[in-house]
């Protein structure tokens, strides 16, 4: 090995980037080659034009070149003599239908094996491709899962002859559809001239990239199709727009109009940043300049940031998490730790970083805690991460960047699992109730997790900051809500990441998940519109969680296009079977395991079913174990058991303490029914539901609606708007047991005077009618075992009228609240009850 070689660390992967020893590697690549054989062989230029070659590619700034054969010896030492790498493809008979043939799979295997083994351990290799573009017909041919097996052990074998070698397969659209999973990083050839649609399309493979770098293999454009300037602009604007996005590298097409291909030169295409001379183009002063600025270009401005740390008993990983922050490349912040009554080493942590605000309060939670750093934050923009959390340096950057430039008022990045955590943390990650983000599209989000997040301060002010009930878990959740409601939107950008610490211990995690059950009881109560009957989360987007929500049954479906010809083949994944799924909920396991097995001690026939119950239970967690996509280098013999029994035991946890929280909670506001005591609605002819009232001021429907709808949430009423589907205008849930829909309509006459009618429908809440029902039901099994020998039991038939009648009191006690509700309301903007005489069918002013 030639000396400059040994000068060179190796490359590798940094969650969304890459590092080369302890500083990151921004790939700014050009492919080179392939050429006439100078001897007969290689497919490369003499070592003295190559020599030359890597002298321009260093001018370009380029740091990697692409090449599309194994490199011979002499050409490694040379690029790691220039500081330069070698992203190698490995050629192969690819464009046949090689899964049809034992001696193709065979020779590609051989191929791929020889070159790992030629370039192993060389510092001057960046990566392998062991495959460039598979046609898509071919692929079709062979079946998607079928060609992506071949392609994951195509990897493995460059594995076994290098293991720390990066390997990745360059793909394109055409076979968007081909994910194979054990990728360093993921590689796509895109040629996409006009810049939304290029940003779009980028935006698309973050997303699907999800935890791996992203590395555009190939762009460019012809000279003398677009135009020596117009490829000079494009290539411009191409690369600043792929860095701002989050690219970990880009590979320009390519080095020079000198292409050799097939046996003989390639004539009619100009894709090089150089004549075949080697005299360099405009678009090579244009990438030069590109390359020059890349990553980090410039930004319009730099707004100060305040970056809030709530830390409670936090000292195991702060000390990390703070030394990360001390190396964010953003040029104006602050860090403010707020210590929420820590009782560990937390203090004298802190008292270790000169440059840090601590604010030291009484715990009161987390989202008191966050609202101290915003009363104390000097930034135009807040940010949010947790103490067991570790920024990237370029945190601040991707996530400031893309706020100002866009017309979000928020913004969040994904959180992945550091490489030195535990083998336990690694299962808790891909185990459920894990912090996911909720995507609308490819850029906007529904809900960023606590962990890493930004949002302006004024927006924040405006909408109250975060709501103190949440001690532990859902002020995110009701955060987003909240700005959402106001009509404000969210992004995301997935470079702005950070490490989360995931929990390290079985009770550690359970822990976590009773939180979020307790937070999602005060959501349901806070936000019930975005809840269905039983408690479970109406998400509108889509769930980005390493984590399975349920299993996988059915089969992915793919749009191929016409005969296979569609430019951008998508992969439509088959969604989890959340149906099998209630099969481990907290409810399953009350109202069918639990009483089975009770039954079964006097009824012997039943423990069958009882087992039977709890066995199919068990079988959806081990499947789910089975399923999940464990990293690889953290796996251990137990850890998919580990997984299956956190499958089992987490949506217990978490449903008990939602249950908990629900019961816990007084379901008819208490300050509202003290108000409103007085005014109760007596019976009198009148129907209870129907109101009127008469206004001879000009107050509109619209307004009068959302008058009501502001004096409810004021009142501490859970309620619900209308969303365009409904046929009422608010939903009120004022009891566990029943909840009620309120209606209006306007009648206009001269003057504009108007009549308001109000219509109030009362009705059993699902889990009253549950409740009932299964008491029902259950009550004439048992009865239908036993009633033979034990008449008496027939007595239990009589429970269900009395509760049927409590349950209709409810009902009652409800519609006469939100009736003296109204009236108050209606009262107090000025309009006058009227009472509906029926036999004369006119109205007169009546209390």
């Amino acid at each position: 090995m030639a000396d400059g070689a040994s000068s060179l660390p190796r490359v590798r992967v940094d969650g969304k980037f890459f590092r080369a020893g302890e500083k990151k590697f921004c790939l700014k690549g050009v492919s080179y080659g392939p050429f006439a054989p100078h001897n007969g062989k290689e497919s490369f230029a003499s070592p003295e034009q190559t020599a030359r070659d890597f002298e321009l590619a260093r001018e370009l700034g380029a740091n990697v070149l692409r090449v599309y054969d194994v490199p011979p010896r002499w050409l490694l030492d040379l690029a790691a003599q220039h500081e330069l790498r070698l992203l190698v493809d490995i050629p192969w008979q690819k464009f046949r239908c090689f899964l049809e043939s034992r001696i193709a799979m065979e020779s590609a295997r051989t191929a791929v094996r020889e070159a790992a083994r030629a370039c192993a351990g060389h510092p001057a290799v960046f990566a392998l491709s062991v495959v460039n573009e598979i046609p898509a017909d071919v692929a079709r041919w062979s079946g998607a899962r079928e060609v992506t097996a071949f392609i994951e052990e195509l990897v493995e074998i460059a594995k076994s002859e290098d293991p720390e070698c990066l390997c990745t397969f360059a793909n394109y659209p055409p076979t968007e559809f081909l994910r194979p999973r054990n990728v360093d990083f993921v590689c796509f050839n895109v040629y996409l001239h006009h810049r939304r649609p290029f940003e779009n399309y980028l935006a698309r493979l973050q997303n699907q990239a999800d935890t791996l770098p992203l590395v555009l293999g190939e762009f460019g454009a012809d000279s003398q199709q677009e135009g020596e300037t117009a490829k000079s602009e494009m290539l411009a604007w191409q690369i600043e727009a792929g860095f701002r996005s989050g690219l970990a590298g880009m590979i320009v097409f390519s080095f020079t109009d000198d292409w050799f291909k097939g046996g003989h030169p390639v004539t009619g295409w100009f894709m090089g940043l150089t004549t075949r001379e080697r005299k360099p183009k405009e678009s090579f002063y244009a990438v030069r300049n590109a390359f020059a600025v890349a990553p980090h270009f410039p930004m319009t401005h730099h707004p100060k940031v305040s970056v809030v740390v709530a830390c409670y008993n936090g000292a195991r990983t702060l000390r990390p998490c703070l030394d990360s922050l001390g190396r964010l490349n953003y040029p104006d912040y602050e860090v403010i730790l707020v210590d929420d009554g820590s009782t560990d080493a937390t203090p004298q942590i802190a008292s270790l970083y000169p440059d840090l605000r601590v604010i030291r309060q009484e715990n009161h939670g987390l989202s008191v805690a966050r609202n101290t750093g915003i009363a104390a934050a000097q930034g135009e923009i807040v940010a949010f991460t947790d103490a067991d959390c570790r920024a990237d340096e370029d945190w601040l950057y991707y996530l400031v960047g893309d706020l100002i430039s866009s017309r979000f008022t928020g913004i969040g990045g994904p959180n992945f699992l550091p490489p030195e955590d535990s083998p336990v943390a690694a299962a808790v990650l891909v185990s459920p109730g894990g912090p996911a983000h909720v995507m609308l599209n490819d850029r906007v989000a529904e809900h960023i997790p606590g962990c890493n997040m930004a949002f302006y301060k004024w927006a924040l002010e405006e909408i109250g900051r975060f709501d103190p009930i949440f001690t532990k878990a859902g002020d995110d959740v009701d955060l987003c809500w909240r700005l959402q409601q106001r009509g404000y939107r969210i992004g995301y950008n997935p470079a702005g990441f950070v490490w989360h610490y995931r929990r390290s211990t079985v009770r550690a995690y359970l822990k976590q998940q009773e939180g979020y059950g307790e937070a999602e009881a005060m959501l349901v109560r806070k936000h019930p519109e975005y809840f269905n009957s039983l408690g479970g989360g109406l998400w509108r987007g889509r769930i980005y969680t390493a984590g399975k929500f349920g299993l996988v049954l059915g089969r992915s479906v793919i749009y191929h296009g016409t005969f296979a010809t569609g430019f951008f083949q998508t992969l439509y994944a088959a969604e989890p079977s959340w149906a099998l799924m209630l099969l481990t909920s907290f409810e399953f396991h009350v109202l069918v395991t639990l009483p089975l097995l009770a039954l079964s001690a006097p009824f012997h026939f039943l423990f069958p079913v009882a087992l039977a119950s709890l066995m199919v239970s068990l079988a959806v967690c081990v499947t789910a174990g089975w399923q999940a996509e464990l990293p690889k280098d953290r796996q251990r013999l137990w850890s998919r058991a580990l997984v299956a029994l956190l499958f089992f035991l987490q949506p217990i946890s978490r449903g008990w303490a939602r249950y908990k929280g629900r019961l816990g909670l007084r379901p008819t506001p208490q300050a509202a029914v003290e108000r409103l005591e007085g005014l109760s609605r007596k019976d009198s002819g009148e129907p209870l539901g129907r109101l009127h009232f008469w206004g001879d001021h000009g107050i509109d429907r619209i307004d009068w609606v959302n008058g009501l709808v502001l004096r409810l949430d004021q009142q501490g009423w859970p309620s619900k708007t209308d969303s365009g589907w409904s046929e009422y205008d608010i939903e009120i849930f004022g009891s566990r047991w029943s909840q009620l829909q309120l209606t209006t309509a306007t009648e206009d006459f001269d003057g504009g005077k108007r009549l308001f009618r109000c219509r109030l429908r009362a009705f059993w809440s699902l889990p009253a009618k549950a409740a009932f029902w299964s008491l029902l039901g259950f009550e004439m099994l048992l009865i239908g075992v036993v009633a033979r020998d034990e008449p008496w039991l027939w007595m239990l038939l009589l429970t269900m009228p009395i509760f049927g009648w409590f349950l209709e009191q409810e009902k009652r006690n409800l519609l006469r609240s939100i009736a003296a509700f109204v009236d108050e309301v209606a009262r107090q903007r000025g309009l006058t009850k009227l009472k509906y005489d029926a036999e004369r069918d006119k109205f007169e002013v009546g209390a």
